[in-house]
């Protein structure tokens, strides 16, 4: 998956599995446009948003006679057992654990692009602007778009508002959103992309792999949801904000494990609710967020029946 010597032109696009066909039609479009102007394609390599792109950006690719197209798939050992990479990808990369997984997603891409998704995209959207807010990498350029068609309006201005009421204008300064619009999604992508070769450029750094992106042990070391592990984390406002959005992040890990996964649902059955400890307005947006979701059946939960697998201790 490293190639050195190529100019920037990969975008990692995340986004749900389960979405609708006109998200899934847009996400292909999404990837024409982008295939049309040379741009190559990482993705978690599964079904839905994450092939839409791939497909769209090789037939793209191939319109324009480009040869040699890389659809690169990056994954871990419980992804890939649970499915397999979509035909479209050409290079497969498994790494050891869901951080070294989305670190991985960082370092190889020069951009990125949201479509719609869950609350494991909600995951991979705090991880990466935890490590964008760090003062490290504030000058560092790095392309990001949460983008989908009208129906997804509502999805991005929910992630929108809450990313902007927990971590502020400054995490919200570092996206953008476009509805609707996958010419301009990648006229935007495409600039960006040619601001990130010119700083490579100019601080003699590589193209192929982001060394310079400092990344917090936070991202790093794997984070394995259990009662004592939640109850560890911080979600108090009073700290830095590339900190709690990596203990956001956290705290919608365990409570995917919670709501959904066999092992978090037993541990809840027998222990009771998760602990989280913080600001209790973190938390409202928290539960705010997972309700919108449900509504907008981003999670496969039924909003009547939905009762949250945490407490919130005030700190």
């Amino acid at each position: 998956a490293i190639k050195p010597g190529i100019e920037p032109n990969k975008v990692v696009c995340w986004g749900g599995h389960a979405i609708t066909d006109d998200e899934y039609e847009y996400c292909k479009e999404v990837g024409y446009r982008l295939g049309l102007r040379k741009i190559d394609i990482i993705t978690g390599c599964g079904p839905g948003a994450m092939k839409g792109p791939m497909k769209g950006a090789l037939i793209g690719q191939s319109k324009q006679r480009i040869q040699g197209g890389r659809f690169i798939g990056i994954t871990e050992p419980g992804i890939i057992a649970a499915e397999s990479p979509n035909p479209i990808v050409n290079e497969l990369v498994i790494m050891p654990d869901i951080e070294k997984r989305l670190e991985t997603f960082i370092r190889l891409g020069h951009g990125v692009i949201v479509f719609p998704g869950g609350v494991g995209t909600m995951e991979e959207i705090l991880y990466l602007l935890g490590i964008l807010l760090d003062n490290g990498n504030c000058d560092i350029p790095f392309p990001v778009v949460m983008t989908g068609n009208e129906n997804s309006r509502s999805y991005f201005e929910k992630i929108d508002q809450f990313i902007k009421n927990t971590l502020g204008e400054s995490a919200a300064n570092r996206y953008q959103i476009i509805i609707d619009d996958p010419i301009q999604v990648a006229k935007v992508i495409q600039s960006g992309l040619v601001e990130v070769t010119e700083f490579r450029k100019n601080m003699d750094d590589a193209f192929h792999f982001n060394w310079r992106l400092k990344i917090d042990d936070l991202f790093q070391q794997p984070f394995h949801p259990d009662h004592q592990s939640m109850a560890n984390l911080d979600l108090g406002k009073d700290q830095e904000k590339h900190i709690l959005a990596a203990n956001l992040r956290k705290a919608f890990s365990g409570i995917v494990t919670g709501n959904v996964k066999e092992n978090g649902i037993e541990a809840i059955e027998k222990f009771g609710p998760f602990k989280l400890t913080g600001d209790p307005m973190l938390c409202d947006e928290i539960d705010d967020l997972l309700h919108g979701f449900i509504k907008q059946h981003r999670m496969k939960l039924i909003d009547a029946d939905y009762r949250p697998c945490y407490e919130f201790v005030a700190s």
